[in-house]
């Protein structure tokens, strides 16, 4: 069990079902507030903070009118109330050119 209040990586992030559905719904909650068309494309890094709840830090790819861009998503998740909310969902740059499909 996670250490409340410290942050801690997400052991194998990038292939969770888990936080794929989180970082889809920040990328869907996003496209919905700023009429935006972002694709999500993988998650690169998670991290989480146990609290009211967890908080997830989620890193992750997308593709942006062709350009592929790498966002920071912070979800804060309380399961059993059936809550979930995107506090954060920032641009961090451009992803590697490297990192393909």
């Amino acid at each position: 069990m996670a250490k409340l209040g410290g942050v801690k990586e997400v052991e194998g992030s990038a292939n969770s079902v888990e936080i794929n559905s989180l970082a889809r719904y920040a990328v869907d909650d996003y496209n919905q507030k700023q009429n935006a068309l972002l694709e999500f494309k993988k998650v690169v890094n998670a991290k989480q903070q146990v609290v009211a709840g967890t908080i997830y830090y989620i890193t992750l790819e997308v593709i942006d009118g062709g350009q592929k861009k790498v966002y920071e998503a912070k979800v804060w998740e309380k399961p059993w109330l059936n809550f979930k909310e995107v506090q954060e969902f920032k641009l961090i740059g451009d992803a590697p050119s490297d990192s393909t499909a």
